[in-house]
């Protein structure tokens, strides 16, 4: 009886998370979630008492799932190679971003509570890429007069509005092109190396 419970419990936020990432908070009703996932009413409710406790459930999940591939950023290792996997990682761009697309539904973006897990997930990617970068300065692959903070920022908002492209054009080719400049930039701020040359005296 309690692995039933449960297996009901994870397959409605397992659900709902799907059917947000698709649509958006406000697009998605309980009967699609309960159609959708096989769970009845009656067990829904007993989980979630209203569509809000079960979006912010998915909302939690869907953070769980984004959280993993940034953690490539802060593992060990050369960081411009880190950078460059997971920027060149492959994604699906025409789904967009389980979490940036619910910045786009105002019912989340007015929803203090729900906005939260989303906020919460943007700023700890943020931390791993100025982490990143840091390291990249240190090892004196990218210039020192870089900051790390603001081009962490850019980053970020390269991939989230490389989503946006594609999704507009239904075309994942500006998504990858949006990523290929950026690492094309990040190539070109490697420092310059020194021209030491011997002067002779005749």
């Amino acid at each position: 009886m309690y692995t039933r419970v449960m297996d009901s419990r994870q397959l409605l936020v397992e659900t709902m998370g799907e059917l947000m990432w698709e649509r958006g908070y406000a697009d998605t009703s309980p009967r699609e979630v309960r159609q959708r996932s096989g769970v009845g009413q009656g067990s829904m409710y007993h989980h979630f008492p209203t569509k809000r406790d079960l979006a912010l459930a998915a909302l939690e999940r869907n953070v769980a799932d984004l959280l993993p591939g940034a953690s490539e950023l802060d593992g060990p290792g050369d960081p411009m190679a880190r950078i460059e996997a997971y920027l060149m990682r492959p994604r699906d761009a025409l789904k967009g971003c389980k979490v940036g697309r619910m910045t786009q539904d105002p019912q989340v973006r007015e929803d203090p509570v729900l906005l939260a897990p989303v906020a919460r997930a943007f700023a700890q990617v943020h931390l791993s890429w100025v982490n990143v970068l840091r390291e990249a300065i240190a090892a004196r692959e990218l210039r020192d007069d870089l900051d790390p903070e603001r081009l962490a920022h850019t980053l970020m908002a390269v991939l989230q509005g490389g989503y946006v492209l594609a999704i507009a054009q239904q075309d994942q080719g500006p998504f990858d092109d949006a990523l290929a400049g950026a690492l094309d930039l990040l190539r070109a701020a490697k420092p310059s190396v020194p021209n030491h040359k011997t002067n002779r005296s005749n």
